[in-house]
């Protein structure tokens, strides 16, 4: 058989096997405070506190990447069906989970959320539940992909950006930024979490365009203007675009269902 038709091959068994909800069996901690998840390694800060009613988690280093796991979404629900509803509740990755023990550690009010109606203190006092979850888009109505200038930024030599509200089932693994109307484009790296930085700073207003990946492939998404040209630390602006993709992977399990809340 040529090399071709092995390629095409592989290429038709991915796509048979492509799901965008790949179901993982583990189990799920809790903080009995969510001011360690809100302050963790995805820079977050107090923004988190808005993300997902503070449904926050921290997650094992598969599932953070070196921080481009962070902001992603995941349904989950305990698998004591005395305890817990169908539809468990869904948490946002706002950290990194050192304790291998278990895939997450989500906050209390997370945790609490995923039990039947009243159950939720007798929950609590299991302190760690037998979980199975899934990825699932973030959705932010009315919300666009936003960018935060962080306090380390000493303009106009260093500037340090922190992306807040990606929606969809993507990671973001590239960003450049240049001036408004400009080709000359400068990358950036990514400091830690979700915050990157550069200490090529364009002059002027500031365009973006970042690589998402989803699943198997990525793509561009080009934010055209982003910061204004008097632009200032601390300042949170609208990049005009969101990120919308549906990630598909290679399921050994796959659900497909939506778990109703």
């Amino acid at each position: 058989m040529g090399f071709l038709n092995l390629c095409i091959m592989f290429l038709l068994l991915i796509s048979t096997n492509a799901c965008d909800r790949c179901l993982h069996q583990s189990k799920v901690a809790f903080f009995s405070t969510s001011s360690s998840l809100s302050s963790g390694a995805c820079g977050y800060g107090s923004s988190a506190t808005s993300f997902y009613g503070s449904h926050l988690a921290a997650a094992v280093p598969t599932i953070y990447k070196s921080g481009s796991g962070c902001g992603a979404c995941f349904q989950m629900r305990c698998k004591d069906s005395k305890l817990c509803s169908k539809a468990g509740t869904q948490v946002i990755v706002t950290d990194l989970n050192k304790n291998n023990e278990t895939d997450f550690v989500v906050s209390g009010r997370a945790f609490m959320a995923m039990a039947n109606p009243g159950m939720g203190h007798n929950l609590l006092k299991l302190g760690v539940a037998d979980v199975e979850y899934k990825r699932v888009p973030c959705v932010y109505k009315g919300k666009n992909l936003t960018v935060r200038v962080e306090e380390s930024t000493q303009k106009p030599n260093y500037l340090a950006l922190k992306f807040l509200y990606q929606g969809g089932q993507t990671e973001i693994v590239g960003v450049d930024v240049a001036q408004v109307g400009s080709s000359s484009w400068t990358y950036m790296t990514r400091n830690y979490g979700a915050v990157w930085d550069t200490s090529r700073v364009p002059a002027g207003p500031l365009q973006l365009r970042l690589v998402v990946t989803s699943g198997y492939d990525g793509k561009w998404i080009w934010a055209k203007s982003v910061l204004p040209a008097d632009w200032t630390v601390g300042g949170v602006y609208d990049s005009g675009v969101q990120i919308d993709d549906i990630a598909q992977e290679g399921c050994g399990e796959c659900d497909e269902q939506d778990w109703k809340f």
